[in-house]
């Protein structure tokens, strides 16, 4: 019970779009009507309010840090193994992608990841977010600097846990990252993906 209650908060929590609060807070149009449609810091980063968007890159990330975190927390009282918090780490993100409270549609869940990642251990967050930060700064394309940091993040996970559910997560996490930027793909092979802040 301890397990599917702490997966089912980890949804709940995904499922809150700080994309959309903070436009709503700011008073920009819901992130979902422009650009590219998508309830995340860089489509609210395209309005011109870096304000909003770093509140919305934040408040994605500390949910997917939240929701591992009190697993991690609640694990060692309820006798709870690597396999909840993997489980966990999954319905966070989950939750922001397919957002109960946005007719399950959501975000792409690049900060989130990067929130679950700090949490599951800090130097595979810092590492994979390092990666985005060099791909980043060279491309000026986030998402980009996602895919990539997405492809390296399973072999830093590996790494540092070995082949356990923590990393079978990980490597379910970037599968699902590069599936949701699929069109973005398709705009970095014919050369038209946007640069950050790019209004569009």
């Amino acid at each position: 019970m301890a397990t599917i209650a702490l997966i089912v908060i980890a949804y709940l929590l995904g499922s809150v779009s700080f994309a959309v609060l903070m436009s709503r807070l700011f008073r920009l149009p819901d992130p979902r009507t422009y650009g590219s449609k998508n309830p995340g810091a860089s489509n609210v980063l395209r309005t011109g309010r870096k304000a909003a968007a770093a509140l919305t890159l934040l408040g994605d990330a500390a949910k997917g840090w939240l929701a591992v975190y009190l697993a991690q927390h609640f694990a060692s009282r309820y006798g709870l193994g690597s396999a909840t918090l993997a489980a966990v780490a999954l319905a966070v993100f989950l939750g922001h992608s397919y957002s109960v409270f946005l007719r399950f549609q959501g975000g792409k869940g690049v900060a989130t990841s990067c929130g679950v990642l700090l949490a599951l251990n800090l130097w595979l967050g810092l590492s994979t977010l390092a990666t985005w930060l060099v791909i980043a700064i060279i491309s000026r394309i986030s998402s980009l600097a996602a895919l990539v940091a997405a492809v390296l993040a399973p072999l830093y996970a590996f790494y540092i846990f070995g082949w356990d559910s923590r990393s079978f997560a990980v490597l379910v996490l970037s599968l699902l990252l590069v599936w949701r930027h699929q069109s973005n793909i398709r705009n970095l092979i014919a050369g038209t993906e946007a640069t950050f802040g790019k209004r569009d």
